[in-house]
């Protein structure tokens, strides 16, 4: 056993770096391939005392849900007005059905009161939450299977702020 140690630990190491990697790469393409997709915020205070400053984010198309009648996993599908801005069209287990037009994000629901798209919070540089406090949508880009990542957060003119 004693010779095959350091094989196993190469080999998980190697496991390990391929997986850490690959999820970069996935990372990447969405960012550079993924579908702009505006959601209008709820905001909640911008304070941490031990994470510095950051925003927590509250979506308003999860917003005005009953969670106990919508699966605890599944995907928020949602339509764009002509701005880009997410409008609720309705949850669902699967992945179909999906009409032209429609947009998945995956969802998890902690609770009967909350959806979570994985995007909550925003962190920024220390001292600059006066710019954030103005955010009123945050831009995520999702993929074909309902992956979405943060990019951003929007005012209400949708430009970014920087």
């Amino acid at each position: 056993m004693k010779k095959y140690k350091w094989f196993i630990i190469i080999v998980n190491l190697v496991l390990l770096l391929i997986y850490f990697n690959y999820s970069v790469v996935e990372k990447e393409t969405l960012l550079k391939n993924g579908q702009p997709i505006l959601l209008k915020l709820a905001p909640v205070d911008p304070r941490s005392l031990m994470q510095g400053d950051y925003m927590s984010l509250r979506y308003d198309i999860s917003s005005n849900i009953n969670a106990e009648k919508i699966p605890s996993r599944g995907y928020c599908v949602v339509t764009l007005d002509p701005k880009g801005v997410a409008q609720r069209a309705r949850f669902q287990k699967d992945v179909t059905p999906l009409k032209a037009g429609e947009y998945l994000i995956k969802y998890t629901s902690p609770n009967q009161w909350n959806i979570n798209i994985g995007a909550e919070s925003f962190f920024f540089q220390e001292g600059h939450a006066q710019k954030y406090n103005k955010a009123a949508y945050g831009g995520i880009k999702t993929d074909k299977d309902g992956n979405s990542v943060l990019v951003g957060l929007y005012d209400e003119q949708l430009k970014q702020i920087q």
